[in-house]
């Protein structure tokens, strides 16, 4: 090893350790737990049972409902939030004034705890004193049970979602916008190409970087959501809203088996690992076509 790279390592070392800390420590002993004999009624790690947590978990049918609807509300509110999100951005572009007002309305929502946010969109959704039923009252229509319905419930708890970070996406998106080089655009213009055309062909391959890393952040986030439906549905009507990480925390305590809710934990990151690397792969390999 060089002295270069001893003195990199040297200034690494204090950030590493703490990372193992931090990190690696829980993570460690959450595997140890998801091997273990450990609950809520005997909470001893011993005897070892190896892999028979996971097989559990993998052999509950609700865990695969748990998962195939948590894949289903990650697309839907990551697709949302970035449409919305480079909407948004796109014309904050356009803004000469009041730029900085615009922004901090935005980040209103982002800086809001989202049990706050929960809590605020449960009041506003009570299917008797709401203020959006009687508003919908008001103007003839009956009232809505918003999170009586499964398939509405899902709806409605993945749109609250998109309307807290959507205006994350609109930061980094914006952030992004504001990079681009406005040398492909002049001479877009100046070949007559119009701004659907520039759009396609210029704006989107060049933000494709931010956009990625926007899509990933947000994938993330969706995948371990645990807030709102902890607090709007607690995972019903049913099982109708119980994401992968409900289901974890059902499993731990409710269901006192803190062994298996660690292996469904555990699962659920190799699942979030699985795809962000599985992005980037795809992302790697559409631009080295794209650059061949």
């Amino acid at each position: 090893m060089s002295r270069t790279s001893r003195t990199g390592w040297a200034f690494a070392a204090p950030g590493l350790s703490l990372l193992v800390i931090v990190m690696g420590f829980p993570l460690a002993y959450a595997a140890l737990m998801a091997m273990s004999s450990m609950t809520l009624r005997s909470f001893r790690l011993s005897p070892l049972v190896g892999l028979e947590n996971f097989t559990r978990v993998l052999g509950d049918p609700l865990f695969w409902q748990a998962t195939w609807l948590t894949v289903r509300y990650a697309v839907i509110t990551v697709t949302g939030e970035f449409v919305i999100g480079l909407a948004l951005a796109m014309m904050l572009q356009k803004v000469l004034r009041w730029k900085a007002v615009y922004f901090a309305i935005l980040t209103i929502p982002m800086a809001m705890s989202p049990i706050a946010v929960a809590l605020i969109w449960r009041m506003l959704l009570q299917p008797n004193l709401g203020v959006i039923n009687q508003m919908l009252r008001g103007l003839g229509f009956d009232g809505v049970d918003w999170f009586g319905d499964p398939a509405l419930a899902v709806a409605t708890m993945a749109a609250v979602d998109i309307w807290q970070q959507t205006s994350f996406v609109v930061l980094l998106l914006a952030a992004g916008l504001a990079s681009l080089p406005r040398e492909p655009y002049e001479a877009a213009e100046v070949d007559g190409a119009g701004a659907v055309q520039q759009f396609f062909y210029i704006t989107m391959p060049m933000l494709r970087p931010v956009a990625a890393i926007a899509v990933v952040i947000q994938l993330i986030n969706e995948f371990r959501t645990y807030d709102l439906p902890y607090v709007l549905t607690r995972g019903g009507p049913g099982n109708a809203t119980e994401v992968l990480s409900y289901f974890a925390y059902r499993r731990a305590f409710l269901g006192l088996s803190l062994n298996e809710g660690a292996a469904a934990s555990w699962v659920l990151l190799m699942i979030v690992l699985a795809l962000t690397v599985a992005f980037f792969w795809l992302l790697e390999r559409r631009d080295g076509r794209s650059s061949g």
